[in-house]
């Protein structure tokens, strides 16, 4: 017999239909039916009769014609939503999640996997989990160690034995002893408590990578978790089912409480849960639609769940990515400006300016190899401690199955990827910083001997006037963004937790900043191409000239003033997809091998603009720019 899963003003309801050929008005009907039953005020409506609604699938937003029979308009077990005329649609749908719509269809369930070992995860890997591009399977010596740990566990169980987190309560209840029979019920009571975040949810690309990060931290087979329990995880990440989780409520140490519980309390189906085929709904409710059951836990298994540093580390990891690859991309945004200004390569290489009677070019382009390099170092740092990190047991207390014993230690203060974080936005934050004065100098006739703000009838067209002002107003932000959080610490638990990390917040802002440094240099790319179309019929290098045909394939020349926040998000994208990278990088690479000997020091930045304006032989030098 088909089932849907309707939700109307807040609640989730199943609605069965034993006749495929009734109509999606009827589903509507029968499930403001179901919905008045339950209200004491009969929901505000007399009768059935009264309620006008729309009836949409909860998968894209769809509406449906309430004409369509249901084996047509929907498949088995489908999630819908009813909005009665008037109303407003209801907050807990889509929570805060404006981009709902394109993540329903950007995602395809994965066919590869990768197999977690809790040792040799990458930045890269967990980046791509979040996307969407793998499943999870363990390997079969996780598998062991995973058993082996849990043996002590049970040990622990059956002897009574006083030990923090599994026989007493947490934090300040340390040294309350829990009653056998009551050992279940701390760990849903743990979860319960501590799903205590606020602010926006996590986007389901996040949501994959905390649930993955947590998942390889239990693989490594020092949390105590049972192996049922874990596969029960696993499969529910292969489903997609993501649990709501707040962005914020971490104070890093012990752990990322907040968060992780919110989800641990997503897989033992209580809270919110999203998936490609329900959206937002109730847990237990997008499980059941899966083919899964909640979790129940076993002692200690609430506290493994919830206890270390994911959240900041897996956030780490996507700021460590996205940092990589604009830093890369950041080179070739600043030679195709170098090209636009008539700067020289003679601070990169042997030549000097040429057509022109300057001697040296400002601190903006002449120093683009010190200011750039010095964040590709930054990276290196960063992304080496965050490697570290998340493959580490961050567990309290920790289970160590070869001496049949538990520990309570600090693995859970993150306080390293806090400062780590701390240093990447300091880092990053200098690419914006440098970009913004080469903006300038683009947009000024009098560093640039272009028209006024690159745009032809200056006074009746502003062209990129406002656009650099965003661009310096994204910097200013990054200026404060970039204060350290890890330099603050305030005591929690009752003093028992008495020195934290903040880094939750450390990781948000490293990433906010990294997305501004994105926006700025997007500004930059488009100014620079803005620039070459006054410098026509002139060529440059062939490297650039691919990057300048990008750009142009998504952003036409300014002519005359027009709407200009699409352009500067469409060259975003490709900067974000890192497609400036792509089409330059056979050019690099080719060029690194013919002439850099692999004895030679040599900053990626200064060998990036040093080769990206080497002349093409085909292009003869007086129509060179």
């Amino acid at each position: 017999m088909p089932r849907y899963t309707v939700h109307v003003r807040g609640e989730w309801l199943a609605v069965p239909c034993q006749d495929a050929q009734l109509t999606v008005g009827w589903l509507g009907r029968e499930a403001v039916r179901r919905y008045i039953k339950n209200k004491p005020d009969n929901g505000g409506f007399a009768s059935v009769d009264d309620a006008r609604f729309l009836v949409r699938r909860c998968k894209g937003l769809g509406l449906l014609d309430n004409e369509d029979p249901l084996d047509v308009a929907l498949e088995d077990n489908e999630f819908v939503e009813v909005v009665i005329e008037g109303d407003a649609m209801s907050p807990d749908f889509i929570p805060s999640q404006p981009e709902g719509v394109y993540l329903y269809s950007k995602y395809r369930e994965p066919e590869k996997y990768i197999a977690l070992d809790g040792d040799s995860l990458t930045t890269e890997d967990l980046v791509s989990l979040g996307k969407g591009h793998y499943k999870i399977k363990l390997t079969p010596t996780a598998e062991k160690r995973v058993q082996k740990s849990r043996e002590v566990i049970d040990r622990i169980v059956e002897e009574k034995t006083v030990v923090y987190g599994i026989t007493t309560g947490f934090g300040k209840f340390a040294r309350t002893v829990i009653p056998v029979s009551k050992l279940e019920e701390l760990q849903f009571n743990l979860v319960r408590s501590h799903s205590s975040g606020v602010g926006k949810p996590l986007s389901p690309e996040r949501c994959r990578m905390l649930l993955a990060l947590r998942i390889n931290v239990l693989a490594k087979g020092y949390s105590g978790i049972s192996l049922e329990t874990l596969k029960q995880v696993i499969e529910v990440f292969n489903a997609s089912c993501l649990p709501y989780v707040p962005e914020k409520g971490t104070v890093g140490a012990s752990g990322d409480l907040a968060p992780l519980s919110h989800l641990a309390l997503g897989l033992i189906g209580e809270g919110k849960m999203w998936s490609p085929k329900s959206g937002w709904a109730d847990a237990k409710y997008v499980l059941a639609a899966h083919g899964l059951k909640p979790i129940v836990l076993k002692p200690k298994e609430g506290l493994a769940l919830i206890n270390g540093t994911q959240m900041i580390t897996s956030l780490g990891c996507e700021a460590v990515e996205r940092a990589s690859a604009i830093a890369r991309q950041a080179d070739i945004v600043a030679a195709l400006t170098l090209e636009v200004l008539k700067g020289t390569t003679k601070a990169f290489d042997t030549e000097s300016h040429r057509f022109c009677d300057r001697v040296q070019d400002a601190y903006t382009l002449r120093c683009c190899p010190q200011v750039h390099g010095v964040v590709n170092d930054t990276i290196a740092f960063v992304k080496n401690i965050i490697t570290t990190e998340i493959n580490s047991a961050t567990d309290n207390p920790m289970v160590f199955a070869s001496r049949g014993e538990t520990i309570s230690g600090g693995n859970f203060h993150g306080e390293y990827p806090a400062k780590a974080l701390d240093y990447l936005a300091i880092g990053v934050h200098e690419l914006a910083s440098i970009s913004e004065r080469r903006i300038e100098r683009l947009c000024n006739p009098s560093l640039s001997e272009l028209p006024a703000f690159l745009v032809a009838e200056g006074g009746l067209n502003s062209g990129f006037m406002i656009a650099h002002c965003t661009a310096a107003a994204l910097v200013s932000e990054n200026k404060a963004l970039c204060h350290p959080s890890s330099v603050d610490s305030l005591s929690t638990s009752a003093a028992t937790e008495d020195h934290v990390s903040m880094g939750g917040w450390a990781a948000r802002k490293a990433l906010r900043v990294i997305e501004h440094v994105e926006q700025v240099l997007a500004i930059e790319l488009l100014a620079a191409c803005q620039g070459i179309e006054f410098l026509r019929p002139l060529k440059t290098t062939t490297p650039l000239e691919k990057v300048y045909d990008l750009v142009r394939s998504v952003v036409r020349p300014w002519i005359k003033d027009r709407f200009m926040a699409p352009d500067i998000e469409a060259a975003h994208r490709l900067l974000v997809e890192q497609k400036v990278w792509e089409v330059a990088a056979p050019y690099i690479e080719k060029y690194r091998m013919e002439h850099i000997p692999e004895s030679r020091p040599v900053s990626p930045t200064a060998f990036s603009l040093e080769f990206l304006h080497k002349k093409s032989t085909k292009i003869p030098e007086s129509e060179d720019l």
